[in-house]
């Protein structure tokens, strides 16, 4: 295991030891654990290594070109929870992997629905949540219209960085991360602006939108929010270095 740990090490990861036990545990024979420790070495996500990542206490699918889930995106999880009850439809915008709505489905039992644009995220999305609630398309146009209305709760990990921040991401993200999961446009807020935009028709009357973003672009993503008619504030995590907005819409329809 020290030759494993040392490799690891020289190609930069920072938890040697901790990535060399979990590969070790994911690989059947030595050769086996040989083409997965070249794999991380050449700078693949160790989530995409391994086929799964952790995310609130879940193990959560993820396949090669997926967007890997972040641990701040708990936050967004857990300013959800207390928004949902059993029953509750919820849609995961923007979903990835499918692990918000996962984790969603896990502390209540709620009907989630999720899409994505990208055909790998959804494929990889059915491995986490209801494969028939799990649709592909752009943003609401995906969703079943009989939807329109009745949604409680929308969570969106939309792409927000900006796009000359692309290149200064780390190389695990840029190089091995789909672009449309991390380009948001010039200011990093143009897939949110038409997630804001658009929720209002498809949230029941009381419904609530969550949208992650960054501190720094908080006041903007803030600011749709309030153009698109929300009673809208931010919430920030310093632990986890996340940062979310969270919009209502009033209970009757203007």
């Amino acid at each position: 295991m020290s030759d494993v740990v040392a490799r690891l090490r020289a190609a930069g990861c920072v938890f040697a030891e901790d990535e060399a036990g979990l590969l070790a545990g994911s690989a059947a024979t030595p050769a086996e654990l040989a083409e997965l420790v070249e794999r991380r070495v050449a700078g693949l996500p160790l989530e995409q290594v391994l086929g799964w990542a952790e995310f609130r206490g879940l193990r959560i699918a993820v396949e090669p070109g997926v967007f890997v889930p972040r641990r701040r995106t708990g936050f967004l999880v857990e300013q959800a929870v207390p928004l949902v009850r059993p029953g509750s439809v919820v849609v995961d915008l923007c979903c990835g992997t499918g692990a918000v709505g996962a984790a969603l489905a896990a502390v209540a039992p709620v009907e989630v629905y999720a899409a994505d644009v990208d055909p790998a995220a959804v494929r990889c999305a059915r491995r986490n949540v209801d494969p028939g609630r799990v649709f592909e398309g752009d943003l609401y146009a995906a969703l079943p219209p009989e939807l329109a209305g009745r949604v409680e709760v929308v969570v969106a990990n939309a792409p927000y960085v900006p796009t000359a921040a692309i290149g200064t991401m780390p190389p695990e993200a840029r190089d091995h991360e789909p672009l449309v999961a991390l380009d948001g446009g010039r200011d990093g807020l143009d897939v949110q602006r038409r997630v804001i935009a658009e929720a209002p028709g498809w949230l029941a009357p009381g419904g609530a939108l969550l949208v992650e973003t960054s501190e720094r672009q908080s006041p903007g993503t803030l600011a749709a929010f309030e153009r698109a008619g929300f009673d809208a504030a931010v919430a920030r995590s310093a632990d986890l270095d996340a940062t979310v907005v969270i919009g209502t819409v009033g209970t009757t329809r203007r």
